[in-house]
Protein backbone atom coordinates (compact mmCIF):
# COMPACT_ATOMS: atom_id res chain seq x y z
CA UNK A 1 0.00 0.00 0.00
CA UNK A 2 1.28 3.46 -0.90
CA UNK A 3 2.16 5.97 1.81
CA UNK A 4 2.62 8.80 -0.66
CA UNK A 5 0.63 10.36 -3.47
CA UNK A 6 2.70 12.20 -6.06
CA UNK A 7 0.84 15.27 -7.32
CA UNK A 8 2.11 16.78 -10.57
CA UNK A 9 0.56 20.00 -11.88
CA UNK A 10 0.87 20.08 -15.66
CA UNK A 11 0.45 22.93 -18.09
CA UNK A 12 1.66 22.33 -21.66
CA UNK A 13 4.41 20.08 -20.36
CA UNK A 14 4.79 17.91 -23.47
CA UNK A 15 8.57 18.41 -23.43
CA UNK A 16 9.05 16.95 -19.95
CA UNK A 17 6.04 15.04 -18.61
CA UNK A 18 6.85 11.66 -20.16
CA UNK A 19 10.37 11.52 -18.68
CA UNK A 20 9.01 12.66 -15.32
CA UNK A 21 6.45 9.87 -15.15
CA UNK A 22 8.90 7.26 -16.47
CA UNK A 23 11.28 8.12 -13.62
CA UNK A 24 8.49 7.60 -11.09
CA UNK A 25 8.10 4.04 -12.37
CA UNK A 26 11.57 3.35 -10.93
CA UNK A 27 10.60 4.44 -7.40
CA UNK A 28 11.80 2.03 -4.71
CA UNK A 29 8.53 2.51 -2.81
CA UNK A 30 5.00 2.25 -4.23
CA UNK A 31 3.31 5.58 -4.92
CA UNK A 32 -0.02 6.81 -6.18
CA UNK A 33 0.28 9.41 -8.94
CA UNK A 34 -2.11 12.22 -9.80
CA UNK A 35 -1.52 14.58 -12.72
CA UNK A 36 -3.64 17.71 -12.53
CA UNK A 37 -3.77 19.17 -16.00
CA UNK A 38 -4.29 22.93 -16.16
CA UNK A 39 -6.06 23.06 -19.53
CA UNK A 40 -3.05 22.01 -21.62
CA UNK A 41 -3.34 22.40 -25.38
CA UNK A 42 -0.08 20.74 -26.46
CA UNK A 43 -1.13 17.09 -26.21
CA UNK A 44 0.57 16.42 -22.88
CA UNK A 45 -2.69 15.43 -21.19
CA UNK A 46 -3.47 12.97 -23.98
CA UNK A 47 0.05 11.55 -23.77
CA UNK A 48 -0.36 10.78 -20.07
CA UNK A 49 -3.74 9.15 -20.62
CA UNK A 50 -2.35 6.99 -23.42
CA UNK A 51 1.01 5.90 -22.00
CA UNK A 52 0.52 5.90 -18.23
CA UNK A 53 -2.59 3.95 -17.35
CA UNK A 54 -1.59 3.81 -13.67
CA UNK A 55 -1.78 7.61 -13.38
CA UNK A 56 -4.97 9.38 -12.35
CA UNK A 57 -5.52 12.45 -14.52
CA UNK A 58 -7.67 15.32 -13.32
CA UNK A 59 -8.36 17.61 -16.27
CA UNK A 60 -9.18 21.25 -15.58
CA UNK A 61 -10.77 23.34 -18.30
CA UNK A 62 -8.30 26.22 -18.09
CA UNK A 63 -5.05 27.28 -16.45
CA UNK A 64 -6.11 27.94 -12.87
CA UNK A 65 -2.55 28.39 -11.59
CA UNK A 66 -0.17 26.24 -9.59
CA UNK A 67 -1.95 26.66 -6.25
CA UNK A 68 -5.39 25.58 -7.36
CA UNK A 69 -4.01 22.67 -9.37
CA UNK A 70 -2.00 21.20 -6.49
CA UNK A 71 -4.86 21.79 -4.07
CA UNK A 72 -7.12 19.74 -6.33
CA UNK A 73 -4.52 16.98 -6.32
CA UNK A 74 -4.00 17.13 -2.55
CA UNK A 75 -7.73 16.90 -1.90
CA UNK A 76 -7.94 13.85 -4.17
CA UNK A 77 -5.10 12.08 -2.33
CA UNK A 78 -5.89 9.45 0.32
CA UNK A 79 -2.36 8.73 1.58
CA UNK A 80 -0.64 10.11 4.72
CA UNK A 81 1.88 12.02 2.61
CA UNK A 82 1.68 14.10 -0.55
CA UNK A 83 4.74 14.65 -2.71
CA UNK A 84 4.49 17.70 -4.97
CA UNK A 85 6.59 17.42 -8.11
CA UNK A 86 7.12 19.77 -11.03
CA UNK A 87 6.46 18.29 -14.45
CA UNK A 88 9.97 19.28 -15.64
CA UNK A 89 11.77 16.95 -13.24
CA UNK A 90 12.98 13.39 -12.96
CA UNK A 91 13.64 11.55 -9.70
CA UNK A 92 16.38 9.27 -8.46
CA UNK A 93 14.75 5.93 -7.68
CA UNK A 94 15.03 6.18 -3.86
CA UNK A 95 14.11 9.89 -3.60
CA UNK A 96 10.61 9.35 -2.19
CA UNK A 97 11.69 6.50 0.08
CA UNK A 98 14.23 8.80 1.74
CA UNK A 99 11.58 11.46 2.37
CA UNK A 100 9.09 8.99 3.79
CA UNK A 101 11.68 7.85 6.33
CA UNK A 102 12.31 11.47 7.33
CA UNK A 103 8.61 12.08 7.90
CA UNK A 104 8.38 8.97 10.06
CA UNK A 105 11.46 10.00 12.06
CA UNK A 106 10.45 13.61 12.78
CA UNK A 107 6.93 13.83 14.19
CA UNK A 108 6.86 17.64 13.99
CA UNK A 109 8.01 17.67 10.37
CA UNK A 110 5.47 19.28 8.08
CA UNK A 111 7.58 19.05 4.94
CA UNK A 112 10.88 17.72 3.61
CA UNK A 113 12.34 18.95 0.34
CA UNK A 114 14.53 16.95 -2.00
CA UNK A 115 17.91 18.10 -3.23
CA UNK A 116 17.17 19.72 -6.58
CA UNK A 117 20.02 19.82 -9.09
CA UNK A 118 20.07 21.23 -12.60
CA UNK A 119 19.06 18.67 -15.17
CA UNK A 120 21.55 19.98 -17.75
CA UNK A 121 24.31 20.33 -15.16
CA UNK A 122 23.78 17.96 -12.20
CA UNK A 123 26.94 19.26 -10.53
CA UNK A 124 25.11 22.51 -9.69
CA UNK A 125 22.33 23.08 -7.17
CA UNK A 126 18.96 24.40 -8.25
CA UNK A 127 17.58 24.41 -4.70
CA UNK A 128 18.59 22.86 -1.39
CA UNK A 129 15.64 24.37 0.46
CA UNK A 130 14.15 27.85 0.80
CA UNK A 131 14.97 30.60 3.27
CA UNK A 132 13.01 33.78 3.95
CA UNK A 133 14.62 36.85 5.51
CA UNK A 134 13.81 40.20 7.11
CA UNK A 135 14.45 42.01 3.81
CA UNK A 136 11.29 40.40 2.43
CA UNK A 137 13.34 38.12 0.19
CA UNK A 138 12.91 34.42 -0.33
CA UNK A 139 15.90 32.60 -1.77
CA UNK A 140 16.98 29.07 -2.59
CA UNK A 141 19.86 27.63 -0.58
CA UNK A 142 22.87 26.82 -2.74
CA UNK A 143 21.49 28.19 -6.01
CA UNK A 144 24.11 27.76 -8.78
CA UNK A 145 26.70 26.37 -6.33
CA UNK A 146 28.44 23.00 -6.39
CA UNK A 147 26.04 20.21 -5.48
CA UNK A 148 28.76 18.25 -3.68
CA UNK A 149 28.90 20.91 -0.95
CA UNK A 150 25.36 20.11 0.19
CA UNK A 151 24.97 16.83 2.04
CA UNK A 152 22.74 15.33 4.71
CA UNK A 153 19.60 16.75 6.33
CA UNK A 154 19.10 20.36 7.40
CA UNK A 155 16.33 22.66 8.60
CA UNK A 156 14.88 25.19 6.18
CA UNK A 157 12.34 27.97 6.51
CA UNK A 158 10.14 26.42 3.83
CA UNK A 159 10.24 23.70 1.21
CA UNK A 160 10.11 24.31 -2.53
CA UNK A 161 6.78 23.10 -3.89
CA UNK A 162 8.57 21.71 -6.95
CA UNK A 163 9.91 18.64 -5.12
CA UNK A 164 8.74 18.26 -1.52
CA UNK A 165 6.76 15.85 0.63
CA UNK A 166 4.04 17.19 2.95
CA UNK A 167 2.17 15.65 5.86
CA UNK A 168 -1.47 15.64 4.81
CA UNK A 169 -2.83 15.77 8.37
CA UNK A 170 -1.01 19.09 8.91
CA UNK A 171 -2.38 20.45 5.64
CA UNK A 172 -5.83 19.59 6.99
CA UNK A 173 -4.98 21.62 10.10
CA UNK A 174 -3.28 24.73 8.71
CA UNK A 175 -4.90 24.86 5.28
CA UNK A 176 -3.78 24.20 1.72
CA UNK A 177 -1.95 26.49 -0.65
CA UNK A 178 -3.44 29.98 -0.76
CA UNK A 179 -4.91 30.27 -4.24
CA UNK A 180 -4.74 34.07 -4.15
CA UNK A 181 -1.06 33.63 -5.02
CA UNK A 182 -1.86 31.92 -8.35
CA UNK A 183 1.90 31.25 -8.78
CA UNK A 184 5.18 32.07 -6.98
CA UNK A 185 5.93 32.27 -3.23
CA UNK A 186 2.95 30.08 -2.42
CA UNK A 187 5.30 27.45 -0.99
CA UNK A 188 7.12 30.03 1.16
CA UNK A 189 3.75 31.24 2.43
CA UNK A 190 2.75 27.68 3.33
CA UNK A 191 6.07 27.06 5.07
CA UNK A 192 5.71 30.35 6.97
CA UNK A 193 2.26 29.25 8.13
CA UNK A 194 3.66 25.92 9.30
CA UNK A 195 6.28 27.78 11.35
CA UNK A 196 3.55 29.86 13.00
CA UNK A 197 1.67 26.69 13.92
CA UNK A 198 4.80 25.12 15.42
CA UNK A 199 5.81 22.67 12.71
CA UNK A 200 9.20 22.11 11.08
CA UNK A 201 10.49 22.09 7.52
CA UNK A 202 13.55 20.19 6.30
CA UNK A 203 15.59 19.48 3.18
CA UNK A 204 17.27 16.12 2.69
CA UNK A 205 20.23 16.03 0.30
CA UNK A 206 19.99 12.24 0.08
CA UNK A 207 16.76 12.60 -1.92
CA UNK A 208 17.78 13.65 -5.42
CA UNK A 209 15.67 15.39 -8.07
CA UNK A 210 16.83 16.62 -11.49
CA UNK A 211 15.10 19.87 -12.47
CA UNK A 212 15.03 21.49 -15.91
CA UNK A 213 13.86 24.84 -14.50
CA UNK A 214 11.65 27.59 -15.87
CA UNK A 215 9.37 24.95 -17.35
CA UNK A 216 6.32 27.07 -16.61
CA UNK A 217 7.24 30.67 -17.25
CA UNK A 218 9.93 30.05 -19.86
CA UNK A 219 12.82 32.05 -18.37
CA UNK A 220 14.40 33.09 -15.10
CA UNK A 221 13.18 36.69 -15.32
CA UNK A 222 10.08 37.73 -17.26
CA UNK A 223 7.11 40.02 -16.75
CA UNK A 224 4.78 37.29 -15.51
CA UNK A 225 7.24 36.07 -12.88
CA UNK A 226 8.35 39.54 -11.77
CA UNK A 227 4.80 40.86 -11.37
CA UNK A 228 3.51 37.82 -9.48
CA UNK A 229 6.60 37.47 -7.28
CA UNK A 230 6.54 41.15 -6.31
CA UNK A 231 2.79 41.13 -5.73
CA UNK A 232 2.86 37.96 -3.65
CA UNK A 233 5.82 39.16 -1.57
CA UNK A 234 3.65 42.00 -0.24
CA UNK A 235 0.70 39.70 0.35
CA UNK A 236 2.91 37.17 2.18
CA UNK A 237 4.02 39.83 4.68
CA UNK A 238 0.49 41.15 5.13
CA UNK A 239 -1.04 37.79 5.95
CA UNK A 240 1.70 36.21 8.08
CA UNK A 241 3.31 39.03 10.10
CA UNK A 242 1.46 40.58 13.04
CA UNK A 243 1.58 44.39 13.24
CA UNK A 244 4.46 44.60 15.74
CA UNK A 245 6.61 42.33 13.61
CA UNK A 246 5.90 44.48 10.55
CA UNK A 247 7.03 47.56 12.48
CA UNK A 248 10.21 45.85 13.72
CA UNK A 249 11.11 44.75 10.20
CA UNK A 250 10.04 47.91 8.36
CA UNK A 251 13.58 49.35 7.92
CA UNK A 252 14.81 46.01 6.57
CA UNK A 253 11.79 45.63 4.29
CA UNK A 254 12.16 49.13 2.83
CA UNK A 255 15.83 48.46 2.11
CA UNK A 256 15.05 45.05 0.63
CA UNK A 257 12.40 46.33 -1.74
CA UNK A 258 14.56 49.26 -2.83
CA UNK A 259 17.47 46.97 -3.66
CA UNK A 260 15.16 44.62 -5.59
CA UNK A 261 13.67 47.53 -7.53
CA UNK A 262 17.14 48.73 -8.51
CA UNK A 263 18.03 45.19 -9.60
CA UNK A 264 15.04 44.99 -11.91
CA UNK A 265 15.57 48.53 -13.21
CA UNK A 266 18.92 47.34 -14.54
CA UNK A 267 17.19 44.44 -16.26
CA UNK A 268 14.61 46.74 -17.85
CA UNK A 269 11.84 45.44 -15.56
CA UNK A 270 11.70 48.26 -13.01
CA UNK A 271 8.19 49.36 -13.99
CA UNK A 272 7.02 45.77 -14.01
CA UNK A 273 8.34 45.22 -10.48
CA UNK A 274 6.72 48.45 -9.25
CA UNK A 275 3.42 47.37 -10.80
CA UNK A 276 3.66 44.08 -8.93
CA UNK A 277 4.25 45.88 -5.61
CA UNK A 278 1.24 48.10 -6.29
CA UNK A 279 -0.90 45.06 -7.08
CA UNK A 280 0.29 43.46 -3.84
CA UNK A 281 -1.02 46.33 -1.72
CA UNK A 282 -4.29 46.20 -3.64
CA UNK A 283 -4.59 42.48 -2.84
CA UNK A 284 -4.39 43.20 0.89
CA UNK A 285 -7.64 45.17 0.69
CA UNK A 286 -9.64 42.42 -0.99
CA UNK A 287 -12.02 40.44 1.19
CA UNK A 288 -10.92 37.10 -0.22
CA UNK A 289 -7.35 37.94 0.80
CA UNK A 290 -8.26 39.32 4.21
CA UNK A 291 -9.95 35.98 4.95
CA UNK A 292 -6.56 34.23 4.68
CA UNK A 293 -4.73 36.53 7.11
CA UNK A 294 -3.33 34.56 10.07
CA UNK A 295 -4.83 36.05 13.21
CA UNK A 296 -2.38 36.78 16.01
CA UNK A 297 -2.72 34.49 19.01
CA UNK A 298 -0.83 35.30 22.21
CA UNK A 299 -0.16 31.60 22.75
CA UNK A 300 1.98 31.70 19.59
CA UNK A 301 4.13 34.61 20.78
CA UNK A 302 7.13 32.35 21.36
CA UNK A 303 6.88 31.04 17.82
CA UNK A 304 6.78 34.57 16.39
CA UNK A 305 9.94 35.41 18.34
CA UNK A 306 11.66 32.30 16.96
CA UNK A 307 10.53 33.25 13.45
CA UNK A 308 11.95 36.76 13.88
CA UNK A 309 15.34 35.38 14.85
CA UNK A 310 15.17 33.17 11.76
CA UNK A 311 14.37 36.17 9.55
CA UNK A 312 17.32 38.15 10.86
CA UNK A 313 19.64 35.14 10.77
CA UNK A 314 18.63 34.37 7.19
CA UNK A 315 19.29 38.00 6.23
CA UNK A 316 22.83 37.69 7.54
CA UNK A 317 23.23 34.30 5.86
CA UNK A 318 22.14 35.77 2.52
CA UNK A 319 25.32 37.86 2.36
CA UNK A 320 27.80 35.44 3.96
Amino acid sequence: MSKTTVVIPNYNGIKYIEACLESLRTSTVPVDIIVVDNGSEDGSRELVLEKFKEVKVIALRENTGFCHAVNVGIEAASTPYVFLLNNDTTIKEDAIEVLEKDMEKFEKAFSVQSKMVKMQNPDEIDSAGDLYCALGWAFAIGKDKKASKYQGLHRVFSSCGGASIYRKSVLDEIGLFDENHFAYLEDVDLGYRANIFGYENYADMNSLIYHAGSGFSGSRYNEFKVIHSARNSIYLIYKNMPLLQKIVNLPFLLLGYFVKWMFFVRKGLGKTYFRGIKDGFSMCHKEECKAHKIKFRFKRLGRYIIIEFKLIGNMIRRFV
